[in-house]
């Protein structure tokens, strides 16, 4: 991943994505296999092919090539996967970890600016958005949006990834949006803590200690168990893969998660928010 570009990546339009992976599936029928069936003939995981056809993951051009051959489709899938209509989502030094984290087997993820992407509202995120200096147009907005709501259905998946938050008091207290919005993130974010793949702890302000003063970060576990790390600055980002700097990242927020409130007392401090909402 490049840190000198600052130019957007072209991610392929949502609906497009969905077009294709219909296709895929009616190919995939006609030719008489299961899903699973088909995962084997091309050496890839049920689940790939299941992500693909339901629209959830953008078919790629070497398993679009493979499925053409396999199926009988005479390049069908290829043709439609070049053809595709683009839009503006993701900046370009992004584009690693955002594929990283739709196969995440486990993500543990530190904030203290903002709150997670994962775990924000569309009017959260668009008070977000509004926010950036310069300033986005409109379609801008409803485009980063619309992407940063899609991400969360990493964790609606079959099987869900482990995730662990740990976000500054100060982020849950911001009222960006206004009231409203304030409430409504505040009810989400206690549904969040609920599920039971989810832990959600929360850094209070005061602390005299503090393992995060040099900013976010996230830590991934890739399906093939490797550790790797991820950091936003103002201006880009940057794939943490040396396994010293991991190893650093993951002392960072073991620490960090001893300093949190346990996740029953931040539930508990979500519970009184709501009830001054």
């Amino acid at each position: 991943m490049s840190n000198k570009s600052l130019s957007t990546r072209r991610r392929k339009n949502a609906t497009a994505v969905k077009m294709v992976g219909s296709l895929v599936g009616t190919f995939r029928r006609a030719a008489g296999l299961t899903q699973r069936a088909l995962a084997d003939e091309v050496a890839v995981d049920e689940e790939t092919i299941a992500s693909v056809e339901q629209g959830r993951r953008t078919l790629k051009p070497d398993l679009a090539a493979q499925l053409d051959e396999l199926l009988d489709t005479k390049g069908a899938l290829s043709v439609a996967l070049e053809n595709m209509p683009e839009i503006d989502l993701f900046p370009r030094w992004a584009e690693e970890y955002i594929d990283l984290e739709r196969e995440a087997l486990a993500l543990s993820w530190y904030d203290n600016q903002v709150l997670p992407g994962l775990l924000q509202t569309p009017a959260y995120a668009r008070a977000v958005f509004l926010n950036d200096v310069p300033a986005l147009t409109e379609d801008e907005i409803e485009q980063r949006v619309a992407a940063r709501t899609e991400r969360q259905e990493v964790l609606r998946r079959a099987e869900p990834p482990t995730v662990s938050f740990v976000v500054s008091e100060v982020t849950v207290m911001d009222r960006l949006g206004g009231d409203e919005v304030h409430a409504e993130q505040l009810r989400r974010l206690r549904e969040w803590a609920g599920l039971p793949a989810v832990t959600l702890q929360i850094m209070p302000v005061g602390r005299d200690f503090h393992a995060g003063l040099s900013g976010p970060f996230i830590l991934v576990e890739t399906p093939d168990h490797q550790r790797v790390g991820y950091a936003e600055g103002q201006l880009h980002g940057r794939m943490v893969a040396e396994p010293d700097e991991v190893s650093v990242l993951e002392r960072k927020y073991a620490m960090l998660r001893s300093q949190a409130l346990n996740p029953q007392e931040s539930k508990g401090l979500l519970d009184r928010l709501l009830g001054d909402a």
